[in-house]
């Protein structure tokens, strides 16, 4: 359950500010992830940032959201000690493509690899999260069919040569120039391929 406080707007009509969530939680986002920070921020959900550098290597026997559920439960080690009052929300997002996984690109040439093997297909984003509490972790994991036209090599290096990319799973933002030019459709939670399924979050919080 959570209350939502309202603000009046310049013309006099009232519009949602934020969600605050009952039981006096306090929500820490576990991600340096400047996507994931925003997202929230758009929703209005009040929290703080807390992150550590982890290395995400994991055991190469796991596939899909294995592979994310791993690393979001690693992640969530980092946090020694838990308050009673706290929730730590790690996540982690993968490309899996063709029972391949596209991790963030190491440099430009794996980064048009990538996106090579993305063009003209099918591919899954797989994100999981972690929800940590002082006695108990509970974690979801949700996938996102997305579907990229034939994307040309003049378009993939414009977009490499042009945008960050390096930080992002399989080479691409879905909210960047490739992702607009290039994405036919999608099947399932846009904002979790951006980074976070901001509205299966909000359920789960809302169940905390």
């Amino acid at each position: 359950m959570c209350k939502r406080y309202y603000r009046t707007n310049l013309k006099g009509s009232k519009q949602m500010a934020y969600i605050e969530f009952n039981k006096g939680k306090k929500i820490i986002l576990g991600s340096n992830s400047p996507r994931r920070k925003q997202l929230l921020q758009d929703v209005g959900i009040n929290f703080e940032i807390r992150a550590f550098q982890t290395n995400e290597n994991y055991p190469t026997k796991l596939k899909g959201h294995e592979i994310t559920e791993y690393l979001v439960k690693k992640k969530a080690l980092e946090f020694k000690e838990v308050k009673d009052d706290e929730i730590i929300i790690t996540a982690d997002t993968i490309v899996w493509s063709e029972s391949e996984h596209l991790g963030k690109p190491k440099d430009f040439l794996e980064a048009k690899n990538f996106l090579d093997k993305l063009s003209n297909k099918k591919h899954e984003v797989i994100t999981s999260v972690c929800f940590t509490e002082k006695e108990k972790k509970t974690i979801i994991s949700e996938s996102t069919f997305v579907f990229f036209k034939k994307i040309s090599n003049s378009e993939i290096n414009y977009y490499l040569k042009n945008f960050d990319f390096i930080d992002k799973a399989g080479a691409y933002g879905i909210q960047d120039w490739i992702g607009i030019i290039g994405v036919k459709k999608i099947e399932g939670s846009y904002t979790n391929v951006v980074g976070l399924p901001v509205c299966q979050v909000i359920d789960v919080l809302q169940k905390l």
